[in-house]
């Protein structure tokens, strides 16, 4: 049986939820055979790296995708490349505020995501959710985590493949705001298909 690692975020910039991972809680155990299992990762720089690379030597996953909250954005996106710098507007949960600063020293400028992202997206549709490419995943934390993902598993002996996906807000978050949101049980309907479209590509 293929372990398949899920990740999402903890709460942050004032929010008091976050929908990365309270998706994942509504994930079967099982999706297409495999084991899924899920992690929270901190929004703080470094230390998300450090946990992910712990689950990643524990559960030696087939497939590791971590996901993100990008709030404005109306369905799941499906981030192509990570960069190599970190820029951030507010601080992360530990007060860490990085300017222009490079991920990884001496790191490649970007790494390309290596799950089968076009099958992904393909049956999302299909299946009548809203996903698309994104080609830009910030310089917060959610491109730190996919950056340092992606050289984790370029540089080390794992043959997993991995990404990041973007979720939008919940109807919840966004009651006083002008922007789109998605419900939990929607947005991990398409976690769950993009999931099981990653596992039949790589089987």
């Amino acid at each position: 049986m293929k372990n398949i690692l899920i990740t999402g975020f903890e709460p942050f910039g004032g929010e008091k939820i976050n929908p990365s991972y309270e998706a994942l809680k509504l994930l079967p155990e099982t999706i297409a055979t495999a084991k899924i299992h899920i992690l929270c990762l901190p929004v703080v720089f470094g230390k998300n790296g450090a946990l992910l690379e712990q689950s990643i030597d524990e559960l030696d996953p087939d497939i590791i995708i971590c996901v993100g909250q990008a709030g404005g954005r109306s369905g799941l996106t499906f981030e192509k490349i990570a960069i190599n710098c970190q820029n951030a507007s507010v601080p992360d949960n530990d007060g860490n505020q990085p300017h222009d600063e490079p991920v990884i020293e001496q790191g490649p400028a970007a790494y390309f995501a290596t799950l089968p992202l076009s099958q992904m997206i393909a049956a999302c549709k299909k299946a009548g959710f809203k996903a698309e490419f994104s080609y830009h995943a910030g310089t917060y934390v959610c491109n730190d985590t996919m950056y340092r993902l992606l050289h984790l598993l370029a540089s080390g002996d794992s043959k997993a493949r991995g990404g990041f996906i973007h979720v939008p807000f919940v109807p919840e978050q966004v009651h006083d705001k002008k922007t789109s949101s998605q419900s939990l049980e929607e947005t991990a309907k398409c976690l769950e298909c993009a999931i099981k479209a990653a596992i039949e590509a790589t089987n």
